[in-house]
């Protein structure tokens, strides 16, 4: 689950991480209350799920409480777009004013989970305020690293190995390391997928502070976070995907026509490649899960079909706990109900699977059933076409 960049910084700020001294508004009239109080220049930032916002001109300054209103004015209610957007971009519904801090360095830290290590890795750079990937694919050199022991965070003497690193004097090294030790205690705390400031600031004043913050929850962990299930912006998620998490459904909305339904994360990640291999591009991963029921799977079809661009459907299904005559009778009675024009290709092998292919072909609506993934991904490629 993604979050604001305000409430990032509220989550960092609780666990002794410096920010600058801000508010969030939802008015122009808000956010000039805000600068005035603040006294004399700030930033106003535009609050969306993307990155790359001052491109997109959502990161403006505001030389007093006047000015910071007449940004704000301009930007709430606007379509941002930016790298990560998309060309359909982002509507701005708050902005974060936030005092301007004399800046002599900007430096990247951020805390991701190594998979290969099983551990989260905290990662530093000189290189800050431009994003990361760039660095590794052109100045790999310039980023440090260090893994926390589980149970045990990032270790003192690793904090000041990486504050130096950074080329810092004494002084700052210490707020740097500091800094370091309060954002894994952050990552460990609420059970974050990412945690990212870029760019974390060192001021003339030689004080730290993190200018951006980003934060990625792990879904999974979220029933033991009921209170940061309240930061969950709906307005910034894909409305598809919304509906499908109220009905138990993963499901994840891509570029291509070829929409895919199947049963476990693995096979569908499998699907979507056969589909690439086979000339197509997936629409969509969807996993509706071992158990799904007949009522779950219709969901899941009327969801899949509501995406505009959907020219045909492969549903790929491994039955198991979840039977093939099940899911046949739930995508037959989906079907009916959403008069489905498009053609559905569909692949089962398992538990009740000719009675499954009995129910398709003997529905009288218009289902191809394949021999095999290999088969299923040409034919419903050929279809899309």
């Amino acid at each position: 689950m993604k979050i604001h960049e305000y409430q990032a910084k509220a989550i960092l700020a609780q666990h002794g991480v410096p920010v600058p001294h801000g508010d969030v508004a939802r008015t122009a009239e808000e956010a000039e209350a805000i600068a005035k109080r603040l006294g004399g220049a700030v930033i106003v930032k535009a609050q969306i799920h993307a990155g790359g916002r001052g491109k997109g001109g959502g990161v403006k300054l505001a030389q007093d409480g006047i000015e910071a209103g007449q940004i704000a004015r301009r930007m709430l209610g606007m379509r941002l777009v930016t790298p990560q957007t998309g060309p359909e971009g982002r509507l701005v519904r708050r902005v974060l004013v936030e005092e301007t801090l004399p800046i002599e360095r900007e430096m990247y830290l951020g805390i991701v989970l190594d998979r290969e290590q099983a551990r989260p890795v905290l990662m530093v750079s000189q290189a800050g305020g431009i994003e990361i990937e760039e660095v590794a694919a052109h100045n790999p050199e310039l980023i440090l690293k260090e893994a926390l022991e589980p149970g045990a965070g990032l270790a003192a003497f690793q904090a000041r190995k990486l504050a130096f690193g950074l080329g810092l004097r004494a002084g700052a090294a210490s707020g740097a390391a500091s800094a370091m030790t309060a954002l894994a205690r952050a990552y460990e705390a609420v059970d974050a997928s990412l945690v990212e400031v870029n760019p974390f600031a060192l001021t003339t004043g030689g004080k730290v502070c993190a200018l951006d913050a980003k934060i990625n929850l792990d879904d999974n962990a979220l029933y033991r976070h009921k209170d940061l299930l309240e930061l969950r912006d709906i307005s910034e998620e894909d409305p598809l995907e919304v509906e499908a998490s109220l009905h138990g459904l993963s499901y994840i909305k891509l570029d291509g026509n070829v929409g895919c339904m199947v049963n476990g994360a693995g096979l569908a990640m499998a699907t979507m490649d056969i589909i690439q291999h086979a000339g197509g591009s997936p629409a969509n991963f969807l996993d509706v899960g071992g158990g799904a029921s007949a009522d779950q799977i219709r969901h899941a079809f009327r969801i899949l079909l509501a995406d505009q661009r959907v020219r045909a459907v492969l549903i790929n299904i491994f039955g198991g706990i979840l039977r093939c005559d099940t899911l046949a009778m739930g995508v037959v009675a989906a079907a009916h109900e959403l008069k489905v024009q498009a053609p559905v290709v569909v692949r089962m092998e398992g538990t009740n699977a000719e009675l499954g292919r009995q129910i398709l072909t003997e529905s009288g609506l218009n289902f191809t059933v394949a021999e095999g993934m290999e088969d299923a991904a040409e034919k419903v490629v050929r279809l899309a076409r």
